[in-house]
């Protein structure tokens, strides 16, 4: 298994476990179907959803190295998947706002950062694991490409409701149950996310790189 990429799904499941947990213990104080995941970040154990968070990110950015070492992301795959590794520390790091008592420079910079991660994966699962590029179809590229496309469907769902909501003067996030949306996107892009790590892990090394070691083997002798 290749390092990079073993350390960024023990990260990942930690950090994805910390929110797991989080979710169940606060069933009677958070409404999943009304309120967003960041709701966690609130109060004074916010710190361990910050950790959380930030675990995903750095899970997330380890398995890109993995990626790119191995030579099954290009530029723009890697440019999109390490947007989502921003845009979560960006959560993790400013807090959610109560945007009702006006605005605040921490809560931009949060609904930034979950924007650029929510808008980014999807990306870079799809431009990343696309069948067409990789002739060696492994069950976890095919995987991570099919819930890539099931994030950008998710994606569109979301921009329908802000539409409709615009368009009768309404708030986006009272035309649709947006905790439960934002959970089955979220949910999804993890998902993904671990897929292509499991990719990662698993997949051939690049053809350069075996090159590389019989060279080296040839200079010892």
């Amino acid at each position: 298994m290749h390092q990079p990429a073993r350390w960024g799904l023990g990260a990942a499941g930690v950090g994805i476990a910390v929110i797991v947990g989080l979710e169940l213990t606060s069933l009677d104080e958070v409404n999943p179907i009304r309120r967003t995941i960041s709701e966690h970040g609130l109060g004074p154990g916010g710190w361990i959803f910050g950790v959380a968070v930030g675990l995903l990110a750095a899970g997330s950015a380890a398995i890109g190295v993995s990626l790119v070492r191995k030579r099954l992301a290009g530029a723009v795959g890697t440019v999109a998947l390490m947007a989502w590794s921003v845009g979560l520390f960006m959560t993790a790091s400013f807090q959610k706002h109560d945007w009702s008592v006006g605005p605040s420079m921490s809560g931009s910079i949060h609904r930034i950062g979950s924007f650029v991660a929510f808008l980014s994966l999807p990306l870079a699962a799809v431009v990343i694991a696309r069948p067409w590029r990789h002739p060696e179809r492994r069950r976890s590229a095919v995987v991570a490409f099919g819930l890539g496309v099931c994030s950008i469907l998710w994606v569109v769902g979301i921009g329908t409701a802000m539409l409709i909501g615009s368009g009768h003067g309404l708030p986006w996030y009272r035309v649709m149950p947006l905790g439960l949306v934002e959970r089955g996107l979220a949910v999804t892009e993890v998902a993904a996310l671990l897929a292509l790590g499991v990719w990662a892990a698993a997949g051939r090394l690049a053809a350069a790189e075996p090159a590389r070691v019989v060279s080296q083997a040839v200079e010892r002798r």
